[in-house]
């Protein structure tokens, strides 16, 4: 295309030349106005996390049949689920048995994951000879290998042959160790911004903390069995409706207007709590945290869950109202849940409307059944709850159906048969057939 003739005629008006000063200062405020430039960069990188795997009673494992594997329990990276499966007689059934199999499989929902795997094999002689194949440590000539959907594996085959592995220093005791480093292909677009002021976290707990300890403006005193507590009347009424109910519905609209000029202090007594369960839950109130770690296990030592400090919590929160602490004791609670703590744990919850931390109990339990019925507190479910009995029973049946439909546990009513040890924290099923 051709340019237009600047002085050219053909049909339209001349226009008049702009005058060389305008010209100028036009520029010039174009130039003024211009805005900043701007960059983009894309980052792609991967997201790393690592699992170990330890398999004790290789011996007692094998026999299980080709096909059949050993799973780790979950663990997450870059968003995802991932676990560990060692087939003790293979996975191939040309083999014949000759190999042990591992691999490593996308555990939870996902579409093409990109990823880079490590597998290592821990030599446990001390002298650091491990068995590693690893995809980090080279350079891929297609890329990172690509998890299509749920299920998808990537290990090998011929991991190691079995009359190698059982005569090496990687098999001690009975035991073999697999650490396993996932790296999740994440692409992320950094670009730069005009302006930009940090802000630091809210530091409003540690303020409303420190007015607790100076006692400052205190206007209420709490009498918990004899022991007195000074708070602020404003401080419980904005936290938790129950005081608010306590401290101000029965007041008249006369009284809420009056400038109260006595010195008197109101009292309020409270008669189904510990003292030092009371100090934790103010805490909470003023600083909206927990306790340290260090008051909650104190308390969790060789006594029913029910007596710990992290299970009357739990208990206040829900008397009291404060349903943000009790979400906080039901996350306490549920790091810490084992085979032996399992079923009085799910009473706790039940008895105290913590639905997030029963749903896990329930969970917990019927994937291990068979270690979980002979605890005490599963005696103590008989006698005292029934029908969370049949709730476990229902959640049982729940999780059949997920395995049937492609899940890696064994079916938990087979666990019945299996035996359990009731001494771990977890107990994984034996094996499923892929």
């Amino acid at each position: 295309m051709e340019d237009d003739d600047a002085g050219g005629g053909g049909g339209g008006g001349e226009a008049s030349p702009p005058h060389a000063g305008s010209a100028a200062a036009m520029a010039g405020a174009g130039r003024d106005i211009a805005a900043s430039p701007t960059s983009s960069r894309s980052v792609t990188q991967t997201v790393n996390g690592s699992h170990r795997f330890v398999i004790q009673g290789y011996s007692l494992a094998k026999g299980m049949g080709v096909g059949k594997h050993i799973a780790s329990e979950t663990f997450t990276v870059g968003g995802y689920q991932w676990a560990i499966y060692f087939y003790p007689d293979g996975k191939n059934p040309e083999d014949n048995s000759a190999y042990v199999s591992v691999f490593i499989a996308l555990a939870s929902e996902g579409t093409d994951v990109r990823a880079l795997f490590e597998l290592t094999l821990l030599d446990q002689s001390g002298k650091a000879k491990h068995k590693v194949h690893s995809h980090f440590d080279r350079s891929l000539e297609s890329g990172p290998y690509t998890l299509k959907y749920r299920g998808s594996m990537w290990g090998y085959k011929r991991f190691f042959r079995r009359t190698a592995l059982e005569t090496s220093d990687f098999l001690k005791d009975d035991c073999l160790k697999i650490n396993c480093t996932v790296g999740v292909v994440v692409s992320t677009m950094d670009y730069s911004k005009p302006h930009s002021i940090h802000v630091p976290e809210s530091d409003i707990g540690y303020h409303f903390g420190t007015l607790l300890d100076n006692q400052e403006g205190v206007d209420v005193i709490c009498n918990v069995a004899g022991e007195k507590f000074h708070a602020h009347q404003l401080v419980l009424a904005a936290r938790s409706s129950f005081f608010r109910s306590e401290l101000f519905e029965h007041e008249s609209d006369e009284e809420k207007n009056e400038v109260d000029t006595s010195n008197e202090i109101k009292e309020i007594v409270i008669d189904d709590m510990e003292p030092k369960v009371f100090k934790a839950v103010l805490h909470f109130m003023y600083r909206d945290n927990l306790v340290g770690d260090d008051e909650l296990s104190a308390s969790s030592s060789d006594c029913s869950i029910f007596d710990t400090l992290a299970g009357k919590l739990l208990a206040a929160a829900d008397r009291y109202e404060l349903p943000r602490l009790r979400l906080l004791c039901e996350s306490y609670l549920c790091k810490h849940i084992s085979v032996n703590s399992v079923a009085t744990t799910l009473a706790l919850a039940d008895r105290h409307h913590a639905m997030e931390l029963k749903s896990v109990c329930l969970k917990f339990a019927a994937e291990n059944l068979s270690a979980v019925i002979r605890t005490d507190g599963f005696d103590y479910l008989k006698d005292n709850c029934p029908a969370l009995q049949s709730e476990i029973l229902r959640t049982v049946a729940g999780c059949e159906e997920e395995c049937s439909s492609g899940g890696k546990s064994q079916s938990v009513w087979g666990q019945l048969s299996d035996g359990g040890d009731t001494s771990g924290r977890r107990v994984r099923p034996r094996g499923h057939r892929q």
